[in-house]
């Protein structure tokens, strides 16, 4: 070997290969289907991740394929995208979320992203600088972790209160914030918990963001996909309080995640992310991106205009039963308890009791052996940051979800410890 060594430059040392957390959803799915009996029958129950797209009952709007036929088929749509993306995708989507807001947005304040996922990485290396540091909730959507060690930005986690329906322990996150804190994310509809926050508590994060200096990004991906007592409310509303950045796509409300479209909104009507130079940042990290496919920016007017109200509404219905299914389902099971009842999003969170359980000493072994057992892929809580929780959607058909529920209830049936 040159130099008499046979270690190549671009080696690194073990721990600073994978800089960004070695826990993802993604990962973890992967080792749980892997770990599905091979000759078993039955078919597998999906409770691990939010895509109940495969589910003819949550196919997505006709006008919306409509649309996307409709672009592809004008020939209008085979060119590369603006750095922002298509003005009139931009247009479409401000007037979209202008409707649930005091103000009207501009096109200029829509930034077009590959899903919500690029969105987040763009947010986080706008934000990014030496020393820097971005306050993130325990539980909450791994993906932001990885992109934040990706970019050099220090986490630091506030805790979400189960038994005040996951709402953000507010005095916790002043404890956690100093001089170098840039921003705190927010994500309503919550996922994994299934919360739905109120007016008023979103007032109050808006205004602790005041106090603390930094912005407020909030996830708004499951965005009036909420069936409780809680309506959606959009942190926008409070921007005059603290800068908003908002983080959308069509993927969840029109159940579309394969066609990658999301978006970054500033609600910037003081001008603050402007002069701060934070929308220049975002503008420069999309110049150096790839874009969303053109023709799906180019149905998106269509989409938005034409989808009617009706298959939103169905959607919601579904939801709502399946959650109600899955609640009481679950309460069923004397190991698993259920703080609060989802009234939002695809999941909720339970709490995972291994002292009932003989031979499992946590939420991965026990997703790892139900998934072996079972054929059911339940999602372990460590996977986003709380150990002995477990996540599961009812985002999918619902007598699919009665059967595995079903199978999770004679899985703690078969491995409870003798009394």
């Amino acid at each position: 070997m040159e130099n008499g060594s046979n270690k190549w430059n671009f080696q690194q040392e073990e721990g600073e290969l994978n800089k960004a957390s070695p826990i993802t959803v993604r990962g973890i799915l992967n080792m749980l289907v892997a770990n599905i009996n091979k000759d078993e029958d039955r078919p597998v129950v999906p409770l691990g991740h939010g895509d109940p797209s495969i589910f003819p009952i949550f196919r997505t709007a006709p006008e919306a394929e409509d649309a996307i036929v409709d672009a592809l088929k004008s020939a209008k749509f085979n060119c590369y995208s603006p750095t922002n993306g298509l003005l009139a995708a931009r247009r479409a989507i401000a007037e979209y979320l202008s409707s649930d807001l005091p103000y009207n947005l501009s096109p200029d304040d829509v930034y077009i992203t590959l899903g919500c996922v690029q969105a987040i990485e763009v947010m986080l290396s706008a934000l990014a600088r030496p020393g820097a540091n971005i306050l993130l909730p325990k539980p909450g959507f791994p993906y932001y972790e990885c992109r934040a060690a990706c970019s050099n930005l220090e986490v630091r986690h506030y805790d979400l209160l189960p038994e005040q329906g996951w709402k953000v322990d507010l005095e916790a996150v002043e404890a956690l914030s100093d001089e170098k804190t840039v921003a705190i994310v927010i994500i309503n509809p919550g996922n994994p918990c299934g919360s739905v926050y109120t007016a008023q508590h979103l007032e109050k994060i808006a205004d602790m963001a005041r106090k603390l200096r930094i912005l407020v990004i909030a996830d708004e991906v499951y965005q009036h996909l909420t069936f409780g007592s809680t309506p959606f409310v959009p942190m926008g509303i409070f921007e005059s309080i603290a800068p908003v950045v908002t983080l959308g796509s069509i993927s969840k409300r029109w159940i579309v995640p394969g066609w990658r479209l999301g978006w970054i909104v500033t609600n910037d009507q003081n001008g603050i992310l402007q002069t701060s130079g934070l929308t220049k940042n975002i503008s420069s990290c999309l110049d150096v991106t790839t874009d969303p496919a053109t023709f799906i920016q180019g149905a998106i007017p269509d989409m938005i205009e034409k989808t009617k109200d009706d298959f939103f509404s169905k959607i919601v219905d579904i939801l709502r039963v399946s959650a109600d299914i899955c609640y009481n389902k679950l309460r069923e099971i004397p190991c698993i308890s259920c703080p609060s009842k989802p009234e939002g999003s695809m999941f909720v969170m339970v709490k995972l009791d291994v002292s009932l359980l003989d031979g499992i000493c946590d939420d991965l072994e026990f997703c790892l052996k139900i998934a072996k057992e079972e054929s059911v892929i339940i999602m372990p809580g460590v996977a986003l940051g709380m150990k002995n929780w477990l996540r599961i959607t009812f985002a999918i058909e619902p007598s699919v979800l009665e059967d595995g529920l079903e199978r999770l209830k004679a899985f703690y049936q078969r491995h409870a410890k003798k009394q």
